[in-house]
């Protein structure tokens, strides 16, 4: 139990600091931002960072407003995934989405309010006057991971690809892009401010490009067992390309390699291993850690 309760304490330090971010005024677009963030889900992605900045003993005070950063970054994204023009989605984490409680222009805005936020607390982050390097460093990444060659160039694909005309490398492409970049960028930024050594560095890097690829095809593979999906969708999906059982076997494998990186580091990555396995097991969801 002492890793889930350790998960659970950062789970509880970014719901904490992203309610005093998102809690500044009582606007409607910020009550908007807020509908969209508070409750969250699993925050995956800033617990990475924070067990990444742990493991090089990085203090979690200049590593939070990196990992509420990507946060924020990743429900914008899903604000605007959700949206009649991309997705028409209409429910998200068990409630109306952001366009269906709000009305469609607010929720653009939303999203739009998010991401600016996100670099509004990067800017503002307190580190040490010898970190101002690495602190520049970490924003240029987060901002690159959720550009044109990540997030944005993922989604991009993942509107025009063909399901038909799909090929294996265009398919991790877009999930390297649109789920992996922002993935790999947290684990990145929790190294770089924790000032790790080069091979250090290499392996967490390693762990997040492995884990940014599981993380998409499993949520393929849940959302096929939900939906009970038959046929080609009219999306890219790692399912429908394969196949559950290969699928599946393709996750096992990505975790595994994940979990096979951090060998270089020391037993004190056992968070980054709790959080890959958490991938292959449902009990051990970080939503419940």
């Amino acid at each position: 139990m002492r890793v889930e309760n350790s998960l659970a304490a950062k789970k509880h330090l970014i719901e904490t600091e992203l309610e005093h971010v998102l809690s500044r005024d009582d606007s409607p677009l910020f009550r908007v931002m807020r509908y969209a963030v508070l409750p969250g889900g699993k925050r995956f992605r800033p617990l990475l960072l924070l067990s990444s900045g742990a493991y090089f003993k990085a203090a979690p005070r200049h590593l939070v407003p990196f990992a509420c950063a990507i946060e924020l970054i990743h429900n914008y994204s899903l604000v605007h995934d959700d949206l009649p023009s991309m997705d028409n989605d209409d429910i998200r984490r068990g409630k109306p989405t952001c366009h269906r409680a709000f009305g469609e222009d607010l929720a653009i805005l939303a999203g739009d309010g998010l991401l600016t936020l996100a670099f509004e607390v990067m800017a503002g982050a307190a580190v040490p006057a010898d970190a101002l390097g690495r602190k520049q460093e970490a924003i240029q990444t987060i901002s690159r991971s959720a550009g044109v060659d990540g997030l944005i160039g993922g989604q991009v694909l993942d509107i025009t690809l063909k399901p038909k005309r799909l090929t294996r490398p265009k398919i991790d492409e877009l999930i390297r892009k649109k789920t992996g970049a922002l993935i790999s960028a947290s684990i990145e930024v929790g190294a770089i401010i924790g000032r790790a050594r080069p091979a250090e560095r290499c392996a967490v890097l390693d762990y997040g490009k492995n884990i940014g690829l599981a993380f998409q095809v499993r949520d393929d593979i849940l959302d096929s067992r939900r939906k009970k999906k038959t046929g080609i969708p009219d999306r890219p999906d790692y399912v429908a390309f394969v196949g559950e059982e290969k699928a599946g076997q393709r996750l096992e494998g990505l975790v595994r390699r994940a979990i096979g990186s951090l060998g270089v580091l020391s037993s004190r990555a056992e968070e980054l291993h709790w959080l890959a396995l958490s991938l292959l097991e449902p009990e051990r969801e970080v939503g419940r850690a």
